[in-house]
């Protein structure tokens, strides 16, 4: 069976700056794809369009634009493609202490150090942070060094201060952790990216993993503070949502194409994530593209 590990991103500063900063118009971010991770902490801005976010074990999706941040070392997919539809993609990737070992320390930027430990687990911003931080996201694409350092500091003292936001991963959920262990997770995960259309044997992603069928369970269970059935589920209803919004076909057809056999078992688990149904879901998203 062949397996794929997620790529560890080298990540270097932009020309005379202390951070990453790039832009790109609409789907021209062609890394986006690629499941990977790297001790930069990521700020990604995504205006307009919808797409799909895959964050350490959390699966999701958004409508009309994102605004992510991610920790050290999260594995993640990028949140364009071809189909997201966006106008364009702002992504700033800074290491921690990039300012300094000292600056988190003073009083005045420990709201931005508690920011930081919060990213640990993905924090997504909600519409009104975006409305206010959007576009001096993407006004610092043609700022000097200077001005674009303290627009990120603006930038960060409004997100430390947001109060409409989620946590997107279990607490304590975190790769801090072995090397191969990371290297085994990431593996799964990037696994079930690659293949949750189709029917996945956990006797199969036991020995992928080099382990029992228990101990794995265990492992999984331990890391992603979910088990291995209710994270596939969770990856294929976010499927069939992000096909609900852009595809006009058949709500059966959705199903099968999201990697359920089974319609009324789509249906049931669906709910239960959702707490609606498919066609419920889908009506109540046009209400909101509109």
């Amino acid at each position: 069976m062949k397996t794929l590990r997620p790529g560890f991103e080298v990540v270097e500063p932009s020309f005379g700056s202390s951070f990453t900063y790039s832009k790109y118009v609409q789907n021209e971010n062609n890394k986006a794809h690629l499941w990977h991770y790297h001790p930069e902490i990521e700020m990604v801005f995504v205006n307009g369009g919808s797409g799909k976010r895959q964050i350490g074990s959390h699966v999701s999706y958004y409508t009309d634009g994102d605004l992510i941040l991610i920790g050290s070392n999260i594995p993640h997919c990028g949140f364009t493609d071809t189909n997201t539809g966006n106008k364009t993609e702002v992504v700033i990737q800074m290491k921690p202490d990039f300012l300094g070992t000292e600056f988190l320390k003073l009083k005045e930027t420990r709201g931005i150090a508690s920011l930081f430990e919060k990213a640990k687990d993905g924090i997504a911003f909600g519409r009104d942070t975006m409305k206010l931080v959007g576009p001096t996201l993407e006004k610092m694409h043609n700022a000097w060094p200077l001005e674009r350092l303290l627009a990120l500091l603006g930038v960060l003292r409004e997100l430390e201060q947001a109060s409409d936001y989620k946590i997107l991963n279990a607490l304590n959920y975190s790769l801090e952790m072995q090397v191969q262990d990371n290297d085994r997770i990431n593996m799964i995960f990037n696994y079930v990216k690659d293949h949750f259309q189709e029917q996945m044997r956990l006797d199969e992603i036991a020995e992928m993993s080099s382990m029992t069928v228990p101990a794995f369970c265990r492992y999984f269970k331990k890391i992603t503070k979910k088990t291995f059935t209710r994270f596939v589920n969770e990856y294929r209803v976010v499927h069939a949502s992000k096909l609900l919004a852009e595809k006009h076909i058949s709500i059966t057809a959705i199903s099968f194409e999201s990697g359920f056999n089974n319609f009324s078992h789509f249906n049931k688990i669906f709910h239960e994530f959702t707490g609606k149904s498919a066609s419920e879901y889908r009506n109540e998203l046009k209400s909101i593209i509109k």
